[in-house]
């Protein structure tokens, strides 16, 4: 049985000001090692809120969150991020003044790990951009900043990705690659992936598909 990366259970969050707002209501999930899983949904519904709420990037308002059988929502929830988890963001969150390999080594750089520059530059390859790896990010194509945005995300070998509308500012042949990258990245390497998409293509190449609406979680049959 593969191994359990990411597990919640009756996740709520709910917004006070300027009224309460509930907009997760007892959202439950469970990934496993070299599971891909796409969350969709229309606009507004907390996609991107529970993505980071699962990331430990917010806090749900109740319920559990639990990375590789651990709390990940108590004092140590920064050290389980910087260790277990790769982000993938739609509007790439690079450092523009920064090289392409500087980028991809900032979660090393955070983490205070050590002799990452290797593995970098061979993501960076694998990724198709080992000609690239001292160009500016601001000097990228928007497919470009995606696959550095993904090889950041790999650096510090995380046992879980999250995706939050990769390819929504991409045209359609860099979106396919983007969509063939991840998947086959979180396959290879057995790695949770949880996308969260409008894309029905990238939607199907995952192994799961849910619905977010109503502020509950629906698995697609």
């Amino acid at each position: 049985m593969k191994e359990t990366v990411l597990s919640c259970k009756d996740l709520t969050k709910t917004y006070r000001s300027p009224t309460p707002c509930t907009i997760l209501k007892g959202v439950n999930l469970t990934v496993k090692r070299g599971e891909t899983v796409a969350i969709m949904g229309p606009s507004g519904v907390g996609k991107s809120t529970l993505l980071h709420i699962l990331g430990t990037l917010d806090t749900p308002t109740s319920g559990t969150l639990e990375i590789q059988g651990k709390d990940a929502l108590g004092e140590g929830a920064a050290t389980l991020r910087n260790k277990h988890l790769g982000f993938i963001f739609q509007n790439y969150n690079l450092l523009d003044e920064y090289s392409v390999l500087d980028n991809v080594l900032i979660p090393a750089k955070i983490g205070r790990v050590s002799g990452k520059e290797g593995v970098a530059k061979k993501l960076l390859e694998e990724v198709g951009l080992s000609s690239h790896i001292h160009h500016l990010a601001k000097q990228l194509s928007g497919g470009e900043k995606q696959r550095t945005a993904i090889a950041r995300a790999l650096c510090n070998d995380p046992d879980l990705i999250l995706a939050d509308e990769p390819t929504g500012n991409l045209d359609d042949e860099n979106s396919e690659h983007i969509h063939k990258l991840l998947i086959s990245s979180a396959k290879a390497l057995s790695k949770g992936l949880i996308v969260v998409t409008h894309d029905h293509v990238l939607a199907k190449q995952c192994d799961v598909i849910y619905t977010l609406q109503g502020g509950r979680l629906e698995k697609r049959k």
